[in-house]
C-alpha cells in the first residue's frame, strides 16, 4: 500500500490497543516550585559535588558501558542490604523493568492485575505489551486491599503478573503484610512488590525473594535524590533474572549513570540523612495540612508525598490557583473514582513546603 496520508498508514499498521492509548503527560515545570513528581528536593553539598565531578573525569564515554554493570550491582548489594543469594536486573528507572516484565510474560491471553488506584505505568505498559489489565478497587476510606475482591479476581483472571506498590502511589499507605503474603500464596504467576518508596517506609519483602521464587521486588533510586540518573533495579531468584535478561537490551545503563550511582552509593550516609529529613518534614506537613479549612482530609503516608482531599468540587480550581501562584502539585481529581477532589503534594524542602502551604491557605481567603 502506498499512501501520502500518515494517519491512514497509522490506522493500518499501529495496533488498535496502542491507538486507543494516551501518552503519559509530564507537565512543564520551569520556574515553578516543583512538588508534583516525588523528587528529593536536596542537592549535594558543594564539596561532594566536586568529588562527584572528579569521579566523572575518569568515565570513558568513548567506550560502551559495562553491559552487566557489575561494580554498580555490588555497590547496590552493599548499600541496600540485598540478599547474597538473589540476583539483580537493572533498568532505566522502574518503568523499563515493568516493560521488560511485560515483554517476557505478555501476550494476548495474559493479564496483569493490580489494586487501584496505583502506579499508572502498570496499566499503560500492560496495554502496549499486549496484556489485559485488571484493576481491583481499593477500599474507599483507608485505601486498604479489598481481599474478597482480590481473591475472586485472582481465581477468575489467573494473572501472569500482580503488582503491589508498597507503599502505594498515589495513596501513600502500606498494605497489610499478611494480606500480601496471602496474595503470594494465591498467585498463579509472579507478584511484583514495588518498593519505589522503601527509603521512606522501613518495611520490605526483599529478604524473601529467594525462598519465594514467585516474588519479585522492584525498587528505584529516583526518590532518594537520584531521579536524573534513572536507575531502577529488580531483586529476584537467579532463575527469574536469567530469563528477564534475555529481554533487556545491552548497555541500557549508561557510563555516566553507572559512575554517578556508584559514587552516590558510596556516600549513602548523605542520602540517608536527606531521606530522614524528608520523613520528619512529611509529618510536619501532614499536621499543617490538617489545620487548613480548604482541606477536607489528609491521608497518612509512608512515602515522600501526601494525598489530601479538598472540599467537593474545588480540587481542579485549587490546583490551577496554586500553579498560578508558582507551585506545581499533582491533580488526582478525575483520574480515579476513589480520588475525587484529591490532590497530591511531594514533601519538599522547608522553603518549598512553606510556599505551598501559603499558596493553599490563600485559597481559604478567596
Amino acid at each position: 500500500m502506498s499512501t501520502t496520508d500518515p494517519e491512514a498508514l497509522i490506522r493500518t499498521l499501529v495496533r488498535p490497543a496502542v491507538q486507543a492509548m494516551r501518552a503519559y503527560h509530564v507537565p512543564p515545570a520551569r520556574g515553578l516550585v516543583k512538588l508534583d513528581a516525588m523528587e528529593n528536593p536536596y542537592v549535594w553539598p558543594q564539596a561532594v559535588r566536586e568529588q562527584w565531578l572528579d569521579a566523572l573525569r575518569h568515565a570513558e564515554i568513548n567506550r560502551y558501558p559495562d553491559p552487566q554493570a557489575a561494580e554498580l550491582k555490588q555497590a547496590l548489594r552493599r548499600s541496600q542490604a540485598l540478599p547474597e543469594a538473589a540476583e539483580l536486573l537493572l533498568g532505566n528507572g522502574s518503568d523499563e523493568l515493568i516493560q521488560l516484565l511485560g515483554m517476557a510474560l505478555g501476550g494476548q491471553s495474559r493479564a496483569v492485575l493490580s489494586p487501584g488506584p496505583s502506579f499508572a505505568m502498570y496499566r499503560l505498559i500492560a496495554g502496549f505489551t499486549g496484556m489485559a489489565f485488571i484493576e481491583v478497587p481499593l477500599q474507599d476510606e483507608d485505601f486498604a486491599l479489598d481481599m474478597p475482591a482480590m481473591r475472586a479476581a485472582i481465581a477468575e483472571q489467573q494473572p501472569a503478573i500482580i503488582y503491589l506498590a508498597y507503599p502505594n502511589n498515589p495513596t501513600g499507605n502500606v498494605f497489610d503484610a499478611e494480606q500480601v503474603r496471602e496474595i503470594l500464596e494465591l498467585a498463579p504467576g509472579v507478584v511484583v512488590v514495588d518498593e519505589a518508596y522503601h527509603a521512606f517506609c522501613g518495611e520490605s519483602f526483599v529478604d524473601q525473594v529467594v525462598e519465594q521464587p514467585q516474588l519479585l521486588v522492584m525498587r528505584t533510586l529516583s526518590k532518594m535524590g537520584l531521579a536524573g540518573l534513572r536507575l531502577g533495579y529488580l531483586v529476584a531468584h537467579p532463575a527469574w533474572i536469567r530469563e528477564l535478561e534475555k529481554c533487556r537490551l545491552p548497555y541500557n545503563i549508561n557510563v555516566l549513570t553507572q559512575c554517578s550511582t556508584e559514587f552516590a552509593l558510596n556516600n549513602a550516609a548523605l542520602l540517608q540523612e536527606q531521606t530522614a529529613r524528608i520523613r520528619a518534614d512529611r509529618e510536619l506537613l501532614f499536621a499543617q495540612l490538617e489545620r487548613l479549612p480548604v482541606v477536607a482530609r489528609v491521608w497518612p503516608s509512608r512515602a515522600n508525598f501526601l494525598t489530601f482531599r479538598t472540599r467537593p468540587g474545588t480540587a481542579a480550581t485549587i490546583h490551577a490557583a496554586l500553579r498560578d501562584a508558582g507551585v506545581l502539585i499533582k491533580c488526582l481529581d478525575g483520574s480515579h473514582p476513589l480520588l475525587h477532589d484529591c490532590l497530591r503534594v511531594t514533601v519538599g524542602s522547608p522553603e518549598e513546603n512553606r510556599a505551598f502551604l501559603d499558596a493553599l491557605a490563600a485559597q481559604t481567603r478567596e
